[in-house]
């Protein structure tokens, strides 16, 4: 029976790493949004906000981060479930089911989760994507 268990976890560097590809992919394209980084127990571990960027997308670019953790899954799966019908999946705490979130993971295991908000929800996760790219 395994006891313990070696832990892979996001560095501050992959997550610095991850914002500056993130900003770039927006600046490129003049987006204004809000980018979320969180490690695996969502904890926020980098933030930022470009200049013009509504205020709301603050909390939902944070949200998408979290939600795609808790789930294991971009967050446009979530979206997807909701608007087929099962609308009743909104009742779970705390879930931010917009697209534009991505899990971080690596062999199976969770190290966090980018969100992006701010333009559309394709080019918010287009934003996130690149975060990830980043790590490749």
């Amino acid at each position: 029976m395994e006891l313990f268990r070696s832990t892979k976890y996001l560095t501050l560097e992959g997550a610095k790493k991850m914002m500056a590809a993130a900003e770039a992919e927006a600046r490129k394209n003049n987006w204004n949004v809000a980018i979320a980084i969180v490690d695996a127990g969502g904890n926020l571990l980098l933030f930022q906000k470009l200049d013009e960027t509504q205020s709301g997308s603050i909390d939902v670019a944070i949200g998408k981060a979290r939600t795609a953790v808790t789930f294991k899954r971009p967050t446009k799966a979530l979206e997807e479930i909701i608007s087929g019908g099962r609308s009743v999946f909104l009742a779970v705490e705390g879930i931010t089911p917009l697209q534009g979130g991505l899990p971080i993971m690596l062999e199976g295991q969770v190290l966090g989760g980018v969100g992006v908000s701010g333009v559309l929800s394709s080019q918010d996760e287009q934003v996130s994507q690149a975060a990830l790219d980043a790590l490749r």
